[in-house]
């Protein structure tokens, strides 16, 4: 149900490739005979796309300029249906377009690729052979004389090269509270676990005492020496979990400060707050100082001007809101003034890059169901959009006189572009996946509008089939957007895919019903406290009005979503009057006040509820939890498929346990597909091809036969 704005972005956009590429492959020692996962040679059978093909293109990510700007480096995550996991590997590119080079090919794949200063050498994460985890590696730009040069025992997670290049910043995680070994070493095969306060696990994983640290090292004879916690001793994260990367950690231009993100709170503090600062650490004094102090929501992502006199960083104002807009700050560093640049512009920057004159910053936003690439004039602070389009910019980088950014579509896989920074002319560069799409019919997706019962304009995606005939009838799938605070823009996603949902012939409709993000923070604002309310007649009155059309069947038409949307679809089944024919909830809240008392971030919860549901005197939040979709429960008349995670602890699995019972018990057909292994996504080959066979198979039993 929660999905933060930015940390979500970082994970698909930016860090996304890095850190699936982790979970899904083996940190230990790899044997070479095991058969890499490369490219796919694909001859299709058929010009409309399956999940098999869906799982075929090549995840491209991690876009990284060289210094002089001439060359692209950058790595592509393939995945094996065979051997159920991936591999990534590492590519360079004419930043001018041209010839793309293969410069690695291994079993165990390469992570956080980056440029060493000059730009001789390749720094970049791989599995030891040694097997203590990932270590830091060097290579020429050839691939050749590859070279592990870290020997950190935890291994490590993030890599950043000074600007000077004689240190490096790493994290990794590092031991500091004790366990139930620690406390009671003679029962060394106790299997269980000890917490005084809440906040005991996140995401996925159960807290083992490990936090996340901030290292500095020197790079002495290309070999990683010395290194220093920055962090030592203390019982907090940087980058924040889940989501934060490396973006959440920089070094000032002249190498001798790191900034860092990191919420210095713990157990119950930690989970009813969102308060993270920027500190900065000074490698010569040791010292470390909070540098946003007093501003009481997130503050992330520092950015050093490259003259080193100003810092940039994303704040949001609200504590305890993690959809607040996102605010551009910048700090002078001489005088201490800071100022929120945004405070015009009513969305929201991530993946900011200083002009190297460090007179502009180039950012993404989402800008009304579209992400585009915008440019800041700092002493005009004047905003423009650089690009525009049916897309989505995922991120921006200088090279030369040219910007650099990956972009997707609804209809395709992220590639990497050039844009031309004054008339925003686009130019393809990568092509990963041309081979593939080339062998495809795609589908068309429409922009419209719809009235929504409070006399709005709601922009509303439509999705139809790839060779669309408007004489025939289409069974149709309503999408309930996630979040609740969440963008439905024009994403590309390996599970939640309009085009492969079309190509099994359903006309999707993905309205941007209230709550989601790039309409301007208003518009955000109108689902927290009311999640059942404005939000559940926005997504009636869009297909209401959608399968008015003559090639929608509105007969045959089903309801689907994850997370939010699957409050949404549990919501909608108890008060649809027979609109709907089939429903599909994956890791959706069904109890309001059962998910309060049992999910992680309890910030979430109390800021979208308005409060607790014991609060009975509470008149916001009564309301908000007599809106939960098990109060409407004895209302389901209606085929339903329920999907969970066994590892999502944001919304625990006990949710759709308690969904899928419920309608059995009041003998409803129901099916529960369950993953124990999977958290709140979907994120192993085998599995996720059972998600969508099992998805596509439910939908065909009751919108087609």
């Amino acid at each position: 149900m929660k999905n933060n704005y930015l940390k979500t972005l970082l994970l698909f956009f930016a860090a996304g490739i890095f850190f699936i590429g982790i979970n899904s492959c083996s940190t230990t020692e790899m044997k070479e005979e095991a058969p890499i996962i490369g490219k796919a040679d694909l001859k299709l059978e058929s010009d409309i796309m399956t999940p098999e093909v869906l799982w075929s293109f090549g995840r491209l990510g991690d876009v990284q300029v060289s210094p002089d700007g001439k060359t692209l480096l950058y790595g592509v995550s393939y995945y094996s249906k065979e051997q159920n996991k991936s591999n990534r590997e590492l590519f360079t590119l004419p930043a001018e377009g041209g010839i793309v080079t293969q410069i690695t090919k291994t079993v165990g794949g390469e992570y956080n690729a980056i440029w060493s200063v000059d730009g001789s050498k390749i720094y970049f994460l791989a599995a030891a052979k040694k097997g203590n985890g990932l270590q830091i590696f060097s290579m020429n730009l050839d691939g050749s004389n590859r070279m592990q040069i870290s020997n950190e025992p935890e291994g490590i997670t993030n890599i950043k090269l000074a600007p000077n290049g004689e240190k490096i910043l790493f994290t990794c995680e590092i031991k500091v509270d004790d366990i139930v070994k620690d406390i009671y070493p003679d029962l060394p095969m106790a299997d269980a676990k000890l917490y005084d306060d809440i906040m005991y696990r996140h995401w996925d994983v159960w807290e083992d005492g490990y936090y996340s640290h901030v290292f500095v090292a020197d790079i002495v004879n290309g070999k990683v020496k010395n290194s220093k916690d920055v962090m030592e001793g203390e019982p907090f994260e940087s980058p924040l979990k889940p989501f934060g990367g490396i973006e959440e950690i920089t070094w000032s231009p002249d190498s001798k400060t790191v900034a860092y993100t990191c919420k210095k709170l713990k157990g119950k503090e930690y989970s009813l707050s969102t308060n993270s600062d920027v500190y900065l650490y000074n490698l010569e004094t040791g010292e470390t100082t909070n540098f946003t102090e007093g501003m009481p929501g997130y503050d992330w992502q520092p950015l050093y001007s490259p003259d080193g006199t100003k810092l940039a960083w994303l704040s949001m104002a609200r504590a305890g809101f993690e959809a607040d807009k996102q605010r551009l700050f910048i700090a002078d560093l001489e005088t201490g003034k800071k100022k929120d640049y945004s405070e015009n512009f009513d969305h929201s920057p991530f993946s900011m890059q200083w002009t190297n004159d460090s007179k502009s910053i180039y950012f993404v936003a989402g800008v009304f169901a579209t992400h585009q690439i915008h440019k800041i004039d700092l002493e005009t602070g004047e905003i423009n959009a650089i690009t525009e389009g049916m897309h989505d910019y995922h991120s921006v980088a200088i090279a030369g006189d040219q910007l650099i950014g990956t972009k997707v579509s609804m209809v395709k896989p992220q590639e990497i572009y050039a844009v031309n920074a004054e008339s925003g002319e686009e130019t393809e560069l990568s092509f990963e996946n041309k081979h593939i799409l080339d062998q495809l019919t795609m589908p068309t997706v429409e922009k419209r509008f719809v009235k929504t019962t409070d006399g709005k304009e709601m922009l509303t995606w439509v999705v139809l089939p790839p060779k669309f005939d408007a004489n025939k009838k289409y069974p149709a799938i309503l999408f309930c957007e996630g979040g609740p605070q969440s963008p439905l823009s024009q994403f590309w996603s390996y599970r939640w895919n309009f085009s492969i949902m079309a190509s099994n012939d359903y006309v999707v409709v993905a309205p941007n019903r209230r709550g989601v993000l790039t309409m301007g923070q208003e518009w955000t604002d109108q689902i927290s406290k009311d999640n059942s309310g404005q939000a559940m007649k926005d997504l009636l009155s869009a297909i209401d009005e959608v399968k008015k059309e003559p090639y929608i069947d509105e007969e045959n038409i089903g309801a689907v979503g994850a997370s939010f949307g699957g409050f949404s679809v549990y919501w909608l089944a108890g008060n649809h009057k027979k609109r709907f024919k089939a429903f599909i909830a994956h890791c959706g809240v069904f109890n309001s006040e059962m998910e309060f008392m049992t999910t992680e971030e309890m910030f979430f919860d109390t800021w979208e509820k308005g409060g607790a549901p014991w609060e009975k005197n509470n008149k916001v939040a009564m309301k908000s939890y007599a809106g939960s979709p098990d109060k409407f429960v004895q209302n389901w008349d209606t085929p339903i498929l329920v999907i969970h995670g066994g590892k999502d602890f944001r919304i625990p699995y006990t949710q759709g346990m308690a969904a899928f019972n419920s309608a059995r018990l009041l003998d409803v057909k129901a099916r529960f597909l369950y993953f124990p292994e999977e958290n709140h996504w979907v994120l192993t080959p085998q599995n996720g091809i059972l998600w969508q066979r099992t998805f596509f198979d439910w939908l065909d039993q009751h919108l087609k036969e």
